[in-house]
Parts: structure tokens; C-alpha cells; sequence
């Protein structure tokens, strides 16, 4: 009996089956996405709550926001605002809300920021929900409501001039100025080290925008607000190109670019620096007066 060898796969069958396994791979990877990204976009499980961050922080004062919560139940999201010298009921000052990075907590910058409180300039550092000590979980949408109910809330203080609040976003916080800015105008927004959108970042993953929950698109909202924008990146950032700036700073009616020579994490190289240019721009821009 003669011995009969299975016929080998010709080359376009072969090719037609290592296709549809990657497709199935990519598939099941985009599902993972889906139901992932949120942990990705948010990891705040890689957070390090600080107890002694607002320790020794002259006037520094904690607030607590009661907030509807996913499963319907109540929770409460936490800020800290620290007055700005000089400024009271008799001379009230500018407000700056300042919204940090995903993998941060408040925690991390009353002492980095101080450089407001010294040119006269009150701060919010409010909390993001799930982060640090407060409740519910994130969301693009979640977070900028939060965000606006302080607005809405600090506002009406005394110390604060309603006409001067101003937005200062981090990297993915940002995105959560912008969102804001959806809901609130802004006197000013100073974007650091931040992108177009999520849908321009995972585009060079592969990812359908589609997929994307919170997509961020801060571009949208930089080229409709009619308000002074001051973009400021690292020419090196290793996170988010360069280039991002350079079109979020073309895109604004009113934009500035700031290109200092660093990382994501390393902006600004000299802090010095970093507040003689935000002081010398709000001058400029009648958020401060000389």
C-alpha cells in the first residue's frame, strides 16, 4: 500500500489563517480594552496617600463635597484650598483650580504649588472620585460635574473673585480643565504636559476611538473657548510628543507655548522659572494685577 502524505496548506491558505488568528487576537485584546480601560485611564490603585502633605501649609483648609454616586448611594469627593497672601473679603484675588495627573493624589502638591499662594493667588486642589480618600469611581463626565459643583461652590467665597477663576491641568488633568471648561468658563486655562485627546494617544495603538469612554478631546474644546491659553511642555516628554502642544497652542484663539527642555515627569526643570512665566502671563492677561 502506497503511504499517502497529507497535501500541504498552499501559501495563501496559510497566509488567510495566521491573519484570522491575529485578528482574533487583536479582537480579544480590544475587548480587554474595553473593559479595562478605565483602570488604565484611572490607575489609581498606584497612588500613595500622603498624611502629612497638608501639614505645616499656612491657611490650608479641607472641604468635602457631597457627591451622587454610580450605584445611586451617596459619597463624598475631597479638595483643599489654600488662600492666596493678601487675599480677603476686603481684597479678593484669583482662584486657580488645579487638576493633577492620573497616577496622583492632592497629596502631592500643596507644597509644589506654593508659588500661587505667594503671588497673591488662591488654590483648589480638588480630588478625583475614587482617588486618595474620596469615594465613587471615576469618569471624564463624573469628574468634571465634581469639579463644577466647586466651582459653583468656591465661587461664592469671600476671598475669591468670581471673574478671575482660572484652569490648571496636568497631563491627564488637562483633559479634566477642558472637560470643565465644557461646563464652566474659565478667565484663563494653563494646560501642562497635556494631549489632544485619548482618541489621538490610543490611535497610535491601534485603537478604534470608538472603544474609548472618555475620550478627552481637548482640542474641540481649545479651539472654541475665547479665553487666554498658556500650553506648557517638555520637549522631551516620553508620554505625550511634543507635538501635542504644539497643537493645542495653535488651535487656541488666545495660546501661548511654553517648551521647556524635559520629560513628562521632569516639567518644569526650574521652578523659578516656571512661576516668573505663569505671573508674568496672568499680568498680561489682567488675571493679576502688577
Amino acid at each position: 500500500m502506497k503511504n499517502r502524505t497529507k497535501p500541504k496548506k498552499s501559501l495563501a491558505a496559510r497566509i488567510r489563517s495566521m491573519l484570522i488568528s491575529l485578528l482574533l487576537i487583536y479582537l480579544v485584546s480590544m475587548l480587554g480594552l474595553y473593559l479595562l480601560q478605565r483602570r488604565l485611564l484611572f490607575p489609581r490603585h498606584m497612588t500613595h496617600e500622603i498624611p502629612e502633605a497638608s501639614e505645616g501649609i499656612s491657611g490650608l483648609e479641607k472641604i468635602w463635597l457631597d457627591i451622587p454616586a454610580d450605584d445611586s448611594t451617596d459619597a463624598r469627593i475631597e479638595a483643599w484650598f489654600i488662600p492666596g497672601r493678601g487675599a480677603s473679603a476686603e481684597h479678593p484675588e484669583p482662584l486657580v483650580i488645579f487638576a493633577h495627573g492620573n497616577a496622583e493624589l492632592i497629596d502631592y502638591w500643596p507644597k509644589k504649588l506654593l508659588g500661587y499662594r505667594e503671588m497673591g493667588v488662591n488654590l483648589l486642589l480638588p480630588e478625583y472620585r475614587g482617588y486618595g480618600r474620596s469615594g465613587a469611581s471615576p469618569s471624564q463626565e463624573a469628574i468634571a460635574h465634581d469639579l463644577a459643583r466647586l466651582y459653583d461652590k468656591l465661587k461664592k467665597r469671600p476671598e475669591v473673585d468670581p471673574a478671575r477663576i482660572v484652569f490648571h491641568g496636568r497631563s491627564i488633568g488637562g483633559g479634566v480643565a477642558c472637560a470643565l471648561a465644557r461646563l464652566r468658563k474659565p478667565r484663563a486655562m494653563i494646560l501642562q504636559s497635556t494631549f489632544t485627546s485619548i482618541t489621538s494617544m490610543a490611535g497610535r495603538y491601534l485603537v478604534p476611538g470608538f472603544l474609548l469612554r472618555d475620550p478627552f478631546d481637548n482640542l474641540s474644546v481649545v479651539e472654541q473657548l475665547d479665553t487666554p491659553i498658556l500650553v506648557i511642555h517638555g520637549t522631551e516628554d516620553n508620554l505625550v510628543p511634543f507635538e501635542h502642544a504644539e497643537k493645542l497652542a495653535k488651535a487656541a484663539r488666545h495660546g501661548k507655548l511654553v517648551a521647556y527642555k524635559c520629560t513628562h515627569n521632569s516639567c518644569p526643570p526650574d521652578w523659578d522659572e516656571y512661576w516668573e512665566t505663569i505671573r508674568t502671563w496672568f499680568v498680561h492677561n489682567g488675571v493679576l494685577q502688577e
